[in-house]
């Protein structure tokens, strides 16, 4: 279930909320009781691993200045 992020205007506290998707732009209550809360825009992290081609790792060592053995 989703998690929403408010935060009170009155008492200036940020809770969050478990609701469905269905009821993301229902408001929401302070823990504290008040009314006058804000829905917070959220930031979503991706984390993961890609599926497709991965290219190989280079040498080392083959090339460039430092890494060709051109430096004294």
């Amino acid at each position: 279930m989703p998690r929403y992020d408010y935060r009170c205007r009155a008492c200036g506290s940020t809770f969050e909320v478990s609701r469905p998707m269905i009821n993301a732009s229902d408001p929401a209550r302070c823990p504290d009781g008040h009314d006058d809360t804000v829905k917070l825009l959220s930031t979503v992290a991706v984390t993961g691993t890609s599926r497709g081609a991965v290219s190989p790792p280079r040498p080392a060592g083959g090339g460039g200045c430092c890494g060709g053995g051109c430096c004294s």
